[in-house]
């Protein structure tokens, strides 16, 4: 009987951590033109939004059960155009952290000409 209540406990709190995903959605605005635009995130690979690069690397929301919450961990680099003052312009990190999609404030990407946030997790 012991063990029947302790692999239900076990079970009930699996069933309610968040689940992790493979895939993660992310919304870019770019500032300038006004135009934004979903992008499908695959962990660990990088994909281009203007001059950002963006690396998911985990991605997890709550089940249905619970208040929804979207978490994506992130790092975000900007590739600057090459100018004359600056032939050989370098990879920047601009952010890495968690993204919450209840928050999109809270944990900002701080550039002049994109806004990027936490839209969805994907299986």
């Amino acid at each position: 009987m012991k063990r029947m209540i302790a692999a239900t406990l076990v079970l009930l709190s699996a069933m309610a951590a968040p689940a992790f995903a493979e895939r993660a959605v992310i919304r870019g605005l770019d500032k300038v033109t006004g135009h934004a635009q979903d992008y499908t995130l695959t962990l660990g690979r990088p994909t281009r939004i203007g001059t950002l690069e963006v690396i998911a690397r985990a991605c997890s929301k709550n089940p249905p059960e619970e208040r929804p919450e979207v978490r994506v961990y992130v790092e975000v680099f900007d590739h600057p155009p090459v100018t004359e003052a600056q032939p050989q312009a370098q990879r920047l990190e601009i952010f890495h952290g968690w993204m919450f999609a209840s928050s999109p404030g809270l944990s900002a990407v701080e550039h002049p000409n994109y806004d990027i946030w936490a839209v969805d997790c994907l299986d």
